[in-house]
């Protein structure tokens, strides 16, 4: 398969066009995976973009690519959300990274009541632009067209309040009702998003789970083991993948 490398600015690129690779994208294309001249590669914006074409020149600050064939890849629906509690180690990193190799296609750090870290005002931004990061390298890593979204550290009553207008599925071992049985009783055409929500190490807290089931969410459960804050998320997006017929 061709290496794959983004180019935020090329949503205007049309087939004959050379698109230049610079800064990091650059280094990291001509000196970490050593693409050569007449090599043919893909290069996308994170936004829809999907070009394909043959380097043309490669030096470790900039990296041409005539473009081939290009196309659009249409956003899609409904959008799958992953609400992640913010959790301590890496262990939180590694959720939103797996899921984004998985075909999430939004992630919301959340401030769950039992979260061991915690993001105040000063690491908010700080820490919504390190998942950004880890988010655009797991997309690029798997050949994406689009980039998911990186949303702002959202409280408990802000992601309940989404429920009006999306489904939201909170992950509880306890739950009677399966996650697969939930998203198959969905309406064909959907809403316009599914929100997962993942709890932090300790669990998601009594009080949450009533104030998100009071707002229309469903408490709904993988199997019968309980997972790692993770690994749960991207096991329950596998599951609603493959529920959704994307895979």
């Amino acid at each position: 398969m061709a290496l794959h490398f983004l180019v935020e600015d090329a949503a205007e690129v049309a087939e004959g066009d050379v698109v230049v690779l610079t800064g990091a994208e650059a280094h990291h294309a001509a000196t970490v995976r050593r693409v050569r001249v007449g090599e043919q590669v893909t290069v996308g914006d994170g936004r829809g973009l999907w070009a394909e074409g043959v380097v043309e020149a490669a030096a470790p600050r900039e990296v041409s690519v005539r473009v081939t064939t290009r196309r659009e890849v249409p956003a899609r629906t409904p959008r799958l959300v992953l609400v992640q509690a913010l959790a301590k180690g890496d262990r939180d990193e590694l959720a939103v990274q797996a899921a984004t190799e998985l075909g999430v296609d939004a992630i919301v750090p959340w401030q769950a009541a039992r979260s061991v870290s915690r993001w105040d005002a000063a690491k908010a931004e700080k820490g919504r632009t390190r998942w950004a990061g880890i988010v655009r390298e797991a997309a690029k890593q798997a050949h994406r067209a689009w980039i998911p979204e990186v949303e702002t550290v959202a409280s408990t009553a802000q992601i309940a309040a989404r429920a009006a207008a999306s489904v939201v599925l909170v992950l509880e071992p306890t739950a009677s009702e399966r996650l697969s049985d939930r998203v198959r009783a969905l309406p064909p055409t959907g809403d316009a998003e599914i929100l997962l929500v993942v709890g932090p190490e300790g669990g998601i807290d009594p009080r949450e789970i009533a104030e998100f089931t009071a707002a229309g969410a469903f408490p709904v459960r993988l199997g019968e083991s309980v997972l790692r804050t993770s690994t749960a998320g991207p096991a329950a997006l596998a599951a609603v993948e493959v529920c959704l017929g994307r895979w």
